[in-house]
């Protein structure tokens, strides 16, 4: 049981570096849309040796194309590409706490797509993350309209793709349902990646790839299958923590007084949000 809150913890710190390999690849002047490109690129072959040494076949019903290209649009497409085009424009910590209003959504698309009850637990959560919101917003920040709203998109984005990851592990193991989300996803992020790329960046375009994306995620699924998906979404909220550590230490981002409170309160309604899960296993970022 222990080993699994580790693994958690782990693939959780390792997401939380994905904000700082975006701000370092922004510092080469690399556009959104490649680094995300790339990121995509290196974890599909990753995660293809991967699933060769394990023995698992690449086949796929041709009634699932639809459902792939779909998922592959919103989770990777627009969710990867807005949420580092937000770290670029703001800041790490900005950033990955608009990515924690997930939950908001989450409540909102489970009441009209799985029909779940709205319970106070719940409407609590909503009320701490949106409060949480306005104070990470408005306490002497910087940042444009623009970063606000193409962060709250990050959020909505985040949360399509935990409802869509529920409809592809029902069919397809988690590490497949993974390989063809990324492989649709780098045909929409095709027309938009500039290909050449400095030397320099290539190493971090590939440890974006490895920590992050394959090794957080590989971690994770590992985790799945030793704790609760409830109480492994609650321990993964150590990600904005991670995030929010590393930008002060790399970069020397700071977070005012209410600021640092809207940020307990966006993770605290998170948790709140998790603890009542009681959903099947779902892909993580």
């Amino acid at each position: 049981m222990k080993r699994g809150y580790l693994l958690v913890f782990l693939a959780a710190s390792m997401w939380g570096t994905l904000g700082v390999f975006a701000k370092y690849l922004d510092g080469f002047g690399l556009s959104t849309f490649t680094m995300v490109f790339y990121r995509v690129l290196f974890a599909v072959l990753l995660l293809t040796a991967y699933l060769k040494f394990r023995g698992i076949t690449f086949s796929l019903d041709r009634s699932r194309l639809k459902f792939y290209a779909l998922y592959g649009f919103f989770s990777i497409f627009l969710f990867y590409t807005l949420y580092f085009y937000t770290v670029t424009i703001s800041s790490v910590s900005f950033a990955v706490l608009l990515l924690y209003t997930a939950p908001v959504y989450s409540i909102i698309l489970g009441r009209v797509v799985f029909k779940e009850k709205l319970t106070p637990e719940k409407l609590l959560a909503l009320f701490l993350v949106m409060v949480g919101v306005v104070l990470v917003n408005g306490a002497g920040n910087d940042f444009s309209t623009k970063a606000l709203v193409f962060g709250l998109l990050t959020g909505l984005t985040y949360a399509l793709y935990g409802v869509l990851a529920k409809f592809a592990v029902r069919e397809e193991e988690p590490e497949k349902a993974l390989f063809y989300t990324l492989l649709f996803g780098l045909f929409f992020l095709l027309p938009f990646t500039d290909f050449s790329v400095p030397a320099g960046a290539v190493p971090y375009l590939f440890a974006l790839a490895f920590f992050p994306t394959f090794l957080g995620y590989i971690l994770y699924n590992h985790a799945l299958k030793e704790i609760e998906v409830s109480r492994a979404s609650i321990i993964a909220t150590v990600e904005p923590v991670v995030a929010i550590v590393l930008a002060f230490l790399l970069f020397g981002e700071t977070l005012s007084a209410k600021q640092l409170a809207g940020a307990v309160l966006i993770i605290g309604g998170s948790v709140i949000v998790h603890a009542g899960e009681k959903e099947k296993p779902e892909e993580a970022h």
